[in-house]
């Protein structure tokens, strides 16, 4: 009897222990299969969709234009970007488009970009990124953000490090001015550079006064009158194809103006129509003049 109750009490006790060892067994593997899902989460993205031509520049200026599976219609710098797959406009990207390409990562901003579409992509499981910043001040800290996010720190750090540098050097140059300037993006309609843009950023980093820039909007138009009333020492027109011979009847309208008849305007490039690594020769092409 007893021996009966030892080899019964031996398998029982067996039993348990090659129960303990499966149990075990799983465990180690669920914990390996998390720490690999974990690991591969980690992984830095390898298909990013950009949904501003801000965004693209910044990226192609961190190295990572391989990695960009697709751009809005309007991302066209640098060359490269043009040959990237479309997504449709800033305002109104197709989502099936964005899904299409299957990507890691969304980069989504807040100027520019529907809240609503940013929100869509999320509920369907697409990664995103909000870009955050909006002047120039914020574009290194929002340049930084964003190399956090692509678990890129130090090509990002790098990039953002560079603008800084450049920023100082323009704000350690600058002069006191007392020169009143107005940006013309367009000429017919009259659309001038107001507040919150970085091109009123710029003239006020280099210490002139943009005329625009009490405006109540972003890009407000403007009559010949209010030029003339407020009369700038100085007139920067964006550069565009054939813009020179556009803004030929505008100018001569403004012939009896200070900055006309002293031949302060100038024609200038968009490196500040957007927030990105061209901000930089944006602002020494704009000191360059007003130093004129």
């Amino acid at each position: 009897m007893n021996y009966r109750a030892n080899v019964i009490g031996f398998r029982v006790h067996g039993i348990k222990q090659n129960r303990a060892r499966l149990l075990f067994f799983m465990l180690s593997l669920l914990t390996l299969n998390f720490s690999f899902l974990t690991a591969v989460g980690a992984e830095a993205p390898k298909r990013i969709i950009s949904l501003s031509p801000s965004t693209t520049e910044i990226l192609f200026a961190a190295g990572l234009g391989d990695n960009i599976a697709g751009v809005t219609t309007f991302c066209d710098y640098p060359e490269e970007a043009k040959l990237k797959d479309k997504i449709g406009g800033m305002s109104n990207p197709s989502l099936e488009a964005v899904v299409s390409l299957k990507p890691d990562i969304v980069i989504v901003t807040t100027d520019g970009n529907p809240e609503e579409f940013e929100r869509r992509l999320r509920s369907i499981g697409i990664k995103t990124y909000i870009f955050r910043a909006r002047t120039i001040p914020e574009l290194a800290g929002g340049i930084r953000d964003m190399g956090e996010a692509l678990d890129e720190k130090e090509r990002f750090d790098a990039l953002a490090a560079e603008i800084e540098a450049g920023i100082d050097k323009i704000k350690s140059e600058r002069k006191t001015r007392k020169e009143k300037v107005l940006f013309i993006i367009w000429p017919e309609p009259l659309v001038v550079a107001g507040p919150r843009t970085e091109i009123d950023d710029a003239i006020n980093m280099l210490g002139a006064q943009n005329i625009a820039g009490t405006a109540v909007t972003e890009y407000p138009k403007y009559s010949l009158e209010e030029i003339i009333r407020q009369s700038p020492d100085i007139i920067f027109i964006g550069a565009g194809k054939g813009m020179d011979s556009v803004s030929g009847g505008l100018l001569n309208r403004l012939s009896n103006l200070k900055a006309v008849k002293e031949k302060k305007v100038f024609f200038v490039s968009d490196h500040l129509y957007r927030l990105g690594p061209r901000v930089i020769k944006g602002l020494e092409e704009l000191e360059m003049h007003l130093n004129k």
